[in-house]
């Protein structure tokens, strides 16, 4: 059944050939693939050339039964006999049979990079992603079309819950909810793309946007008429030179002024001959750059070069490179075979590509490709180019340079990742070089940004920037005004339904937020756009200065801090994880952690890791970043927290976006408009607005520089993890770093807050220096010591309680009495260092697991970590510290010396207490004095005397002295006189009764008085 097509169709198609401008059309519906014969049939009738060649791209299933298959093959047969009927065949069949097809997985779209399409058919939308759409999208020549197949849809708006593959990787344990907030951006900018045409399939056009409702036709312009500024310029460049060799032949080749230029800046370089000269190319896809660089190296060749070398990840991305080589040979008439021959790859690998060309028209003349690592080949080169730059490790693109000629190429704002490590780092520090005096060196920097595979302003592409925020470093925003004081800035956050809602205010904030990203991080692809907007745990905070609420203007954005909140996971899942070796994806900290420390219990702590953290390049240094990290770590350690609204802590963090899908459910597909949701929260919210996530940690992952190891150490973060590999982007490598929060739900051992994660970081010191000598060996002595942190500085306590147990003493000790004897004659300056140089390790691995405990200076503490743990020689230690070598053996002695003699101080002590000695008899003063005990003693005598005197005198003890007679009796024995003894005898008044019944103690008292009386 035929039907007429809307003209509208056709105008864009033919609209675009004319000023090669691409178009895009989205087919909805089952039977969309049927509609692919007929659009590519209206292109073909539009392009002059012949049939325009299809990249079909797909997920796994073609839809094409093995029936269809073999029925193409006997179509072709038919074909080539005449025997083919068009009118009684399958369109599709015939338009397969007939036209040049790439089909190409998703997965496998890397092979189709630098070549060129017609028409593109991208399918299966659910497997999408921004990296494929941008990939595939700019294979596509100016003029040419990009179908969007979407199948299964009752509206458009459906796609806004549609599950895309890549959501399972956002997926984890304790976050599954996934809100495709990309999609619904996609869709929305699709609809302001004035390029693009949604349709059913049956070729009706959908009313979704305004700008379809018109499509008028290009006039033709003819002659001068239809050139462009540029192009004019470009007409004259080469007019000028067109006699001048072999300048003209070569910029002739050319097709964009800015390619032109920068051909001609190469070749000032190449017929300057000078050393350490630098030229950096910088362009974003499709500007000709490896094209330029072709050009130029025929050039060099002819102004007599002979040591020509290439380097770039792969040989297969210089395919486009020694293709313009061979261009520019010809316009400089060069026979293949008679003047150069291409050498190609024998390594299967590399595809046959081409690796070397040898020139032999005047003199002994190569082009050779090396591999980046193989820098040490370079000794003899003269020219060095290196492409793709930015997919070439830093570290390793500065091993490159040299005393030659350099040229560079890097892609920037590009979907393959953006080589802002280039850019930001290498080509700066070229600059600060080339304008130093006392480097001889000069730098020159070209940038194309005219578009060679279609026309300068190409709609699609201008779109594709915008969604996939590929430009973002053009929107890096300048600080205007006074730079509030970071104590005065605030912490909001980022609501992501309003942010990628395609506001018009949403749009901005979004670019000037990616714009910082841009500007701050080493690569970024268009998929971390969608792994920010559709991931469950990722969250977004923007520090902003003083909000002036009379100016309808946004603040400037200070710092960006996009966080991952990560944990809680099971202990059953964690087990399984580690007895499996494997670990899932998301919850990096928890899994690195655990599989680092075979702990199962660390999973089930809830944190935060700082994915990223970005401040305005301009105020770097400036306290932006620290001020950023404290209040983030404040925010979660509940500081922030309004307790009245903590009932609503559920409605504030989990609030889901609204269904906008279930409203248009209703709509017919012709009838459906699309357009921003409205009643959308507020974009930024203040943090005692909304309740914090419980966390017990805030980690980050970053790669270990200095300056980032010296950020994150002064915000009291700890080291628990480096990798022992470096990153194949940066060459660094990543280390993780934690900040226990004070919330108090982790049972330790101590009262002390945060101190469970001291034996994670005490074990990853012990392991970090065992791997100084390997791993680690790279390693500056200034970094090392900042992650290992060792304690240089001891009291006389701490000194004091060293123990030789293990070191001096027992069977396997650490240290002999020999070795102890060559550390005294090195001490004391009777041996070189060559005599104790076995045993700097030992004695270095001791004091830094603080064993022995000495006071060092932090430049003795480099030169025993160099020495010692990275077992490095005395003239790295010179380079490495910028220190002469007498200097640093001095120091090294003195080191020695310290430790040599706390270890002899603590030996002595120890055999000293297992002497025999006297035992000492200690005379402590009594506690009671002299006078007092003789006062004491004295007192106790008089007591016991009158006590004795009473006792005697008492009327019982004296009745047995007392004398019978009377007066008569006395006087008569007296006898008038008293004898001269002083004795007188009286009868005794008491009978022998009495005297028995005396009692016992007194029987010496009547003995005396019987004896008185008989004397």
């Amino acid at each position: 059944m035929r039907k007429k097509v809307d003209s509208r169709i056709r105008t864009l198609i033919e609209n675009g050939v004319k000023s090669r401008h691409r178009s895009l059309f989205v087919v909805v519906g089952d039977k969309n693939r049927d509609q692919v014969v007929n659009l590519h049939y209206m292109l073909s009738k539009a392009v002059v050339k012949s049939r325009p060649s299809v990249l079909w791209c797909y997920k796994k299933d073609l839809f094409l039964s093995s029936h269809k298959k073999k029925r193409m093959k006997q179509i072709k047969k038919m074909m080539k006999r005449g025997l083919l009927d068009a009118e009684k065949d399958d369109p599709f069949s015939l338009f397969v049979a007939s036209t040049s097809i790439r089909y190409c997985y998703y997965a496998e779209t890397e092979k189709i990079l630098g070549n060129t399409f017609g028409m593109c058919v991208l399918q299966d939308f659910e497997a999408l992603t921004p990296n494929l759409l941008a990939r595939t999208i700019e294979t596509v020549e100016g003029g040419g079309i990009i179908l969007l197949l979407l199948s299964s849809l009752s509206s458009l708006t459906s796609l806004y819950t549609m599950m895309m593959d890549v959501h399972s990787r956002f997926r984890t344990e304790s976050h599954e909810d996934v809100v495709a907030r990309f999609n619904e951006r996609f869709i929305l900018s699709l609809a302001s793309c004035k390029a693009c045409i949604f349709m059913d399939d049956e070729l009706n056009i959908l009313q979704v946007s305004s700008h379809v409702r018109s499509i008028s036709s290009l006039p033709v312009l003819e002659g001068e008429e239809g050139l462009t500024e540029s192009e004019k310029d470009l007409k004259e460049l080469k007019d000028s030179l067109v006699d001048t060799q072999p300048a003209g032949p070569l910029v002739s080749k050319c097709k964009t002024l800015d390619q032109g230029k920068a051909v001609v800046t190469f070749l000032d370089a190449i017929s300057e001959k000078t050393l350490r000269s630098t030229v950096a190319l910088t362009a974003s896809r499709g500007r000709g750059k490896s094209a330029a660089l072709g050009l130029a190296i025929a050039g060099a060749v002819a102004f007599g070069y002979s040591n020509i070398f290439v380097t770039a990840p792969s040989p297969e991305n210089l395919k486009t490179l020694f293709e313009f080589v061979c261009k520019g040979f010809d316009a400089l008439e060069y026979k293949e075979h008679i003047d150069y021959d291409l050498v190609q790859s024998t390594n299967p690998a590399f595809n046959k590509a081409v690796v070397r060309v040898n020139i032999f028209r005047q003199h002994r003349q190569t082009i050779q490709y090396i591999q980046p690592q193989d820098h040490a080949k370079l000794a003899q080169a003269e020219l060095l180019i290196i492409d793709e730059a930015a997919a070439i490790p830093l570290p390793m693109v500065k091993a490159l340079l040299g005393p030659y000629l350099v040229f560079m190429c890097s892609t920037v704002n590009g979907y393959e990742g953006t080589g802002r490590s280039l850019s930001l780092k290498l080509i700066q520090q070229l600059r600060s070089q080339g304008k130093s005096e006392s480097a001889p060196s000069v730098f020159r920097e070209v940038e194309l940004a005219e578009p060679i595979r279609y026309g300068a302003g190409d709609p699609i592409e201008g779109w594709l920037h915008e969604l996939l925020c590929l430009n973002a470093a053009d929107h890096i925003p300048s600080i205007e005004g006074r730079l509030p004081p970071p104590s005065e800035c605030r912490l909001f956050y980022v609501n992501r339904d309003t942010l990628f809602s395609y506001h018009k205010a949403s749009e901005l904030f979004l670019q000037r937020m990616m714009a910082l990203y841009v500007a701050s991080h080493y690569k970024n692809t268009p998929n971390d756009l969608q792994l920010l907007s559709d991931a469950p745990a990722h969250h977004l905070f923007v520090l902003l200065g003083p909000v002036d609420e009379t100016q309808n203007t946004f603040p400037d954005i200070l710092c960006v801090i996009q966080v991952c909140l990560e944990g809680k996971i099971s202990r059953k899942s964690a087990l399984k994880s580690l007895s499996d070796g494997s670990s899932p994806s998301g919850d990096q900290i928890p899994w690195k952690v655990s599989q680092q420390f075979q702990d199962s219990e660390f999973p089930s702590l809830s944190g935060a890791r700082i994915v990223r953290i970005a401040v305005h390049p301009n105020l770097i240094k400036a306290g932006y970043g620290s001020a950023a990290v404290n209040l983030l770590v404040r925010y979660y350690e509940g500081q922030f927290t309004d307790l009245e609204e903590e009932d609503d802590e559920d409605d504030v963090v989990h609030k889901h976006p609204v269904k906008v899908a279930e409203a248009a459910a209703e709509i017919s597909l012709l009838e459906e408009q699309i357009k921003p949701r409205a009643n959308l929260p507020p974009l930024l919210v203040g943090l005692h607005e909304r309740n914090a996530e419980k966390v017990h940690y805030v980690g980050v992952s970053y790669g270990l520089t200095q300056q980032l190891h010296n950020f994150w150490k002064k915000l009291k973060f700890v080291p628990v993890y480096v990798s022992q590999i470096p990153s194949a982007i940066t060459g660094e490598h990543s280390c993780v770093v934690l900040r226990p929060t004070e919330i108090g739900e982790v049972d330790t051992a101590t009262a002390e807050q945060g101190s469970w994660v001291r034996p994670f970081n005490e074990d990853f010191s012990r392991r970090f220096i065992s791997l100084l000598g390997s791993s680690f060996r790279s390693f500056s002595p200034g970094l090392a010591l900042s992650v290992l942190k060792p304690q240089i500085d001891f009291d006389e306590e701490s000194q004091e309680t060293i123990s030789t147990e293990g070191i001096l003493g027992g069977k396997n000790a650490l240290l002999t009495p020999y070795d102890m004897k060559r550390l005294e004659s090195y001490a004391n300056n009777l041996a070189d260092y060559h005599l104790i140089i076995d045993l700097v390790p030992t004695i270095s691995r001791l004091y830094f697991m603080r064993t022995i405990p000495v006071t060092l200076s932090a430049c003795q503490a480099a030169i025993l970590l160099c020495m010692g743990l990275q077992q490095h020689d005395i003239s790295f230690v010179e380079s490495a510290l910028d220190l002469p070598r007498n200097q640093v053996l001095a120091l090294f002695n003195k080191s020695v010396r310290k430790l040599h003699g706390q270890l002899h101080k603590a030996a002595a002590k120890e055999i000293e207490e297992t002497l025999p000695r006297l035992r000492e008899v200690v005379m402590n003063p009594h506690a009671v004095s002299v006078d007092e005990d003789l006062e004491e003693a004295a007192a106790k005598v008089k007591a016991d005397q009158k006590e004795k005197v009473s006792s005697m005198l008492s009327p019982e003890s004296l009745q047995h002295f007392a004398i019978g007679g009377n007066d008569v009796d006395f006087e008569a024995a007296l006898g008038g006189k008293v004898p001269k003894s002083g004795l007188v005898s009286v009868k005794s008044s008491e009978n022998k009764g009495d005297a028995k019944k005396r009692p016992p103690q007194n029987k010496q008292l009547k003995n005396k008085s019987s004896k008185k009386s008989r004397q």
